[in-house]
């Protein structure tokens, strides 16, 4: 990780295209600006990470959901063929 100073009103360049300005500190928290490509994609890393937390909860709740209705489907096979 490359750890940078800066001031307000100072930025820093990534790629030549992207650049992150600090526009304002206020006690524990930092505001910045960032300047890209329309196409590149600038997501806040906390979102990300809620994201794939709710993807893998929803993927248990689909595994469990499944085996549920497999569970089901074979005791109801079973139960066909004792009659």
């Amino acid at each position: 990780m490359l750890v940078l100073t800066r001031r307000i009103g100072e930025s820093v360049r990534i790629d030549g295209e992207i650049e992150v300005t600090l526009l304002d500190i206020k006690g524990d928290s930092v505001r910045i600006g960032v300047k890209a490509p329309r196409e590149t994609r600038i997501q806040r890393t906390e979102i990300i990470e809620a994201v794939g937390a709710e993807n893998v909860s929803a993927a248990a709740d689909t595994d469990a959901t499944a085996e549920g209705a497999i569970a089901a489907a074979l005791a109801r096979g079973r139960e066909h063929r004792r009659s």
